[in-house]
């Protein structure tokens, strides 16, 4: 990322991210610490992707659900956040609950008994579980609403659904990237699961979701996090 981005100065360190009055320190996982709250939010981790498709006739390697939950246990080791919580499609699919191998059901179940974890509606994963944790379809803290999917009517809202990912050219040369993104009325994390895609928050899924001219973005690099101006934004 850094070879490919000559970033200023300005653009190179990245700040915490304000939100509705709230700061929040974005990570290189695609993590949302909320120091205020000693919370880590996530969204889209996806566990039990590649059994899902191993079920349908797919064989790929059954490992995207260990390796996220130690992208995981590192965040909150890291941050030492005493409340988890996770914007929807924590699994793949709803049947993703009874299909954790041994080991990634025992990590589970280690990093939830040790804090607080709430688990919101997704998509892909609607129904409540008994792993541990409360299940709902979406919470408010102060004055944010945390959900899983965006809407155009609420003001306050932190979600996730969309993968969002940036590109930009610069130098003769594109990268795109996960990223954060938000503007003064809502924010949106990127994906948090090792084996989920990206959607350029330029393409038509995003129509109508955030003020342009208001745009924040932070992109999530190899080595470090980068902000980048809306104007540096491509689409493709």
């Amino acid at each position: 990322m850094a070879n490919a981005i000559q970033m200023s100065v300005a653009e190179s360190e990245a700040p915490l991210i304000h939100f509705c009055g709230h700061a929040f320190l974005p990570l290189l996982s695609g993590g949302l610490f909320w120091q205020a709250e000693n919370t880590l939010l996530v969204a889209d981790l996806h566990l039990e992707k590649m059994s899902s498709f191993a079920r349908s006739g797919q064989l790929l390697p059954p490992h995207d659900t260990g390796a996220t939950l130690q992208r995981l246990a590192s965040d909150l080791a890291e941050t030492g956040a005493t409340r988890v919580i996770c914007l929807g499609d924590s699994f793949h699919r709803d049947e993703g609950t009874s299909t954790l191998l041994g080991d990634d059901k025992n990590r589970l179940e280690e990093l939830i008994a040790d804090r607080d974890w709430l688990w919101i509606a997704g998509n892909h994963d609607p129904a409540p579980h008994a792993l541990g944790g409360a299940c709902c379809p979406k919470t408010k803290i102060a004055n944010l609403v945390l959900t899983h999917k965006p809407t155009q009517d609420l003001f306050g809202q932190v979600c996730g659904h969309l993968h969002p990912a940036a590109r930009v050219h610069i130098n003769a040369r594109s990268v795109r990237r996960p990223c954060f993104v938000h503007d003064e009325r809502l924010m949106m994390l990127p994906a948090y699961g090792v084996s989920t895609g990206s959607l350029n928050i330029l393409s038509p899924p995003f129509a109508g979701l955030f003020e342009r001219r208001e745009l924040r973005v932070t992109m999530l690099g190899r080595d470090r996090l980068y902000p980048v101006g809306a104007k540096r934004l491509v689409g493709g």
